[in-house]
């Protein structure tokens, strides 16, 4: 029971749990129930174990075929079926798990209250009526507050947290004024809290458990505006404390992490520190006012100690308690600022009035009060500290929280209680002056932080988020910090643009900047911006071969080219593309080429290249229209054929390794979809190049493919962005140069069609729709060709008769597999799939009729009448052609006959 069987498809899967669902299930259960009652005086353990989990396994069935993560601890809404009601409204079924819970020990204990929290899921709607629920409902918050009583169980681990994740499922699934309503409420809810108090401070201990609980009372919170019952839901008395002490919590964590050298800090686990922060807001407004007190009451000492600290002299602060007591200051006010970036997030989701707002300034200004600090005197030598990295992580995701609630025009207008308090304490009196603050902080990142990754990661990513929106792009261009960078954008202002570990890095800076650029139509001031770059380019094409292998220049390569790419990725209109074009070509396009033809080992320079190239050819928006005299087009393909030729030879050459992956196939899928980039880019009348015996085409087509037969199909389908570049290549082919496919020697063109067989059977939509048109392409041709003709007049029709009559099963196998996914496999293309079966079944109609037979035949006697009946109305008014209006309807005639077909 709910294991994997491989080879069917989902809707067989679905069929056979729905029917062993209503079959049989329900009786499996009700063994288990049977079984734990018996064996409740019983001291094999063992027995026991086998019954709580064949309970826990009917419990966990996928009831509606949800399809829910195994793998999540989250649980949806269980959907019992009605005739399980009468047991599961029998308060005996529960307590019989806290019973088993109560007498034993891991993992069996753990395993029943697993089996009750899936119980705490039931859907609502199972109950007879509200008093059913009510005493249901009621019996859940007397089991759980039994064990709070007892805290029978609770120090082990595993007992802990499926008893968090039973309290965290009472709130999901049932109301705050049914949860009111219940017996004993009142003493639960104050046991809860205090056992919540516990855990937060045993914050070591129950780290991954905290986040249920978290949610919990969040929940409880949330729902507080919506609860009309008489009875007080007692939150006002506990949340505050539950709040004050999860903040109490994190800043004594600090100090125990570093007295005890504990390897894992909270601070450094982002998944489970984000999970906390997504609770916090709802918590922290319930009493805005008191918390707020309690945040800035923590915060100020510590900040006066971190702004006095920055006067210390070198002497002291390189004492070993000095570095100590910056550490526990750093790591404190992370924690405070992470929580003041939470609840500032809140406002988006809350619909508090202007007091929260007037609170959200004060919080807000202190941070922004610490940022005067953070980058000044001593705390500027400590770049590399990680204690002093996660500060200023926590000041950009604070950054983007402000960013999203308070900055831009709408936010400005409906903000002003804000911004007035920002205003009276620090003199920020709009979004401008906030938006400079944080520009100079980037800025100051960029500049500073060399070997820390990640905060120029997280850095950049909030510039290129602030550049993003077109209302705050056009404020940044008034501002003098950012009119400085675009200015001076070299090394020798950012430093991380030097460092080995950033290349990747400086794509998205020059995206930003280049994007900022172009907001302001100036032909003058892109000239100036490229300037460095232009003397990067200068120096490299005067380096002589005999040094052009060498380290330093390997490295202005790759830096090169990744700045390339990212200026190429932010040019999305004619206009700024023209600007970049008549740049580098034809001065720069040499230095590609010989790059390509010098490092064509070393997938460290070559990747960058390719995939500045790739970026450089392909049409996005239409950018790449050039003028009807313009000969630009075919200039560009020359080129980007040249650099495929030239990189296509060696990769040929190259032996594969134990890392084919790395070393050879990488480069070979970014060659390949620079060619199909400029094949598909409409911007070049290939017609044209043959006329005037241009080889252009060709000779990259010829590499192309024999890049494409150097690589074993199964290594191919093995990685993913290989196959995707490779079927893309094949369907550009079949559609715009069908002839090149054709004229293949009739091994190849065999082994071609096969791949898009394999590719049809692919789970990855994009590839199976692709190899769904180049199928298509070929046979509507060979359809138009040789079928419909009387006989084919053309040497390429001749070929390709010629090849199918040497591999008569290629189209009937395509045809067989395209069948098969369309009647047995659930797929989300079939429209895709629907435009080659036509063209297949004209190329030959008695295939069609013998892989008709050949389906019936598999089909239960009883069937085969019904599903022939369905393949005559398959055909039905569809004509002998290939006309839009006949595929349409052999399109529609298919939906309906696959409907018909798996209804049984």
């Amino acid at each position: 029971m709910n294991q994997p069987s491989p080879g069917r498809s989902l809707t067989f899967h679905r069929k056979t749990a729905c029917s062993f669902r209503d079959l049989a299930l329900f009786a499996i259960f009700q063994i288990s129930l049977t079984s734990l009652r018996q064996l409740q005086s019983d001291a094999d353990d063992k027995l026991r174990a086998e019954a709580v989990s064949l309970a826990l396994r009917c419990l966990s069935f996928d009831f509606v075929g949800t399809s829910l993560d195994e793998s999540s601890e989250e649980l949806g809404t269980i959907q019992v079926p009605s005739s399980w009601r009468a047991v599961l409204e029998d308060t005996s079924t529960m307590q019989l798990f806290f019973d088993y819970y109560a007498a034993t020990k891991p993992p069996l204990s753990n395993q029943a209250l697993e089996c009750l929290v899936r119980l705490a899921s039931v859907r609502r709607s199972l109950f007879t009526g509200e008093a059913e629920r009510l005493k249901f409902l009621s019996h859940l918050v007397n089991g759980s507050r039994e064990i709070l009583r007892s805290k029978q169980g609770l120090s082990e681990h595993e007992n802990y947290h499926e008893y968090c994740r039973l309290l965290g499922r009472l709130k999901t699934n049932y109301q705050l004024a049914e949860l009111v309503n219940a017996d004993n409420y009142a003493e639960w809810v104050q046991l809860v809290a205090e056992f919540t108090i516990t855990s937060l401070q045993s914050w070591q201990w129950a780290s991954g458990s905290v986040y249920f609980l978290l949610g919990l009372w969040s929940r409880l919170v949330s729902s507080m505006a919506y609860t009309k019952s008489d009875c007080p839901s007692l939150l006002d008395n506990f949340v505050p404390q539950i709040t004050e002490a999860y903040i109490t919590s994190r800043l004594d964590s600090v100090q125990a992490v570093l007295q005890n050298n504990l390897s894992e800090d909270p601070l450094d686990n982002d998944e489970q520190l984000q999970d906390q922060l997504d609770n916090l807001p709802y918590l922290c407004r319930f009493q805005f006012d008191r918390t707020s007190k309690f945040i800035i009451s923590h915060l100020e000492p510590v900040m006066q100690s971190y702004t006095e600290a920055a006067r210390w002299q070198p002497a002291v602060a390189a004492s070993s308690s000095s570095q100590a007591a910056l550490q526990v200051m750093e790591s404190q006010l992370t924690w405070i600022v992470h929580i003041i970036g939470a609840i500032v997030r809140g406002r988006l989701s809350s619909s508090t009035g202007e007091s929260q707002e007037l609170i959200d300034g004060e919080l807000a200004a202190r941070v922004f009060q610490l940022i005067q600090v953070t980058d000044t005197g001593l705390h500027a030598q400590r770049y590399v500290e990680r204690s002093k990295q996660r500060l200023d992580l926590a000041v950009l995701a604070f950054f983007q929280n402000f960013r999203r609630v308070y900055v831009g025009d709408q936010a400005m207008h409906a903000s002003k209680i804000l911004y007035a308090r920002l205003a009276d304490l620090l003199g920020l009196q709009d979004h401008l002056m906030v938006l400079n603050v944080i520009v100079a902080k980037i800025a100051t990142n960029l500049k500073c932080y060399t070997k820390s990754e990640d905060v120029i990661e997280q850095t950049l990513n909030l510039f290129q988020e602030l550049a993003g929106g077109y209302m705050s792009g056009k404020l940044l261009l008034k501002l003098d910090s950012v009119n400085f960078v675009l200015a001076n954008h070299t090394s020798e202002h950012f430093p991380f643009l030097d460092e080995p570990s950033s290349t990747r890095n400086r794509t998205i800076f020059y995206f930003t900047l280049t994007r900022l650029l172009f907001m302001e139509d100036s032909p003058q001031k892109f000239k100036a911006f490229v300037a460095p770059l232009q003397l990067v380019f200068v120096k490299l094409e005067s380096m002589p071969d005999a040094s052009f292998r060498t380290e330093p220049v390997k490295f202005a390569l790759i830096g090169l080219f990744r700045d390339l790419r990212g200026i190429t990725m932010a040019t999305n209109s004619r206009r700024t593309f023209g600007l970049l074009f008549d740049w580098l070509y034809p001065a720069h396009m040499p230095l590609i080429l010989r790059t390509a033809q010098f490092w064509s080992d070393t997938p460290a320079v070559t990747t960058p290249l390719l995939k500045f190239v790739a970026e450089f050819v392909v049409n996005k928006t239409q950018r790449l229209t050039f003028d009807s005299s313009s000969p630009n087009g075919i200039l560009l393909f020359r080129e980007a054929s040249k650099l495929v030729v030239a990189y296509g030879k060696h990769a040929l050459a190259m032996p594969t390794g134990p890392h084919p992956y790395t070393t050879k196939y990488k480069g070979i899928w970014i060659a390949l979809t620079v060619l199909t980039r400029a094949l598909a880019g409409n911007y070049v009348n290939f017609g044209v190049m043959e006329l005037y015996g241009d080889t252009a085409l060709p000779d990259a087509l010829d590499v192309a493919l024999k890049l494409c037969l150097s690589i074993p199909l199964p290594e191919i389908m093995a990685f993913r962005k290989l196959a995707r570049a490779y079927f893309a290549f094949l369907e550009v082919l079949c559609h715009n140069h069908t002839l090149v496919i054709v004229n293949l020697p009739t091994a190849t063109f065999s082994h071609v069609v096969g791949s898009l067989d394999t590719g049809l059977k692919c789970l990855d939509v994009s590839i199976s729709s692709q190899c769904a048109s180049a199928v298509d392409n070929l046979a509507a041709y060979y359809f138009n060709n040789v079928t419909a003709g009387d006989a084919p007049s053309s040497p390429a029709a001749l070929t390709i008769a010629q090849h199918l009559a040497e591999c008569p099963t290629l189209f009937p196998e395509i045809l067989k597999t395209l069948f098969e996914i369309v009647l047995f496999e659930d797929c989300a293309n079939q429209w895709s799939l629907s435009r080659p079966m036509l063209s297949l079944i004209l190329v030959n109609e008695q295939l069609f009729n013998d892989l008709k037979l050949q389906i019936l035949s598999s089909q239960p006697s009883d069937q085969r009448a019904r599903i022939a009946e369905c393949f005559d109305k398959l055909m039905a008014d569809v004509g002998r052609n290939l006309d839009p209006k006949n595929r349409d309807k052999f399109t529609q005639n298919l939906t309906i006959f696959r409907h018909d077909f798996r209804a049984k």
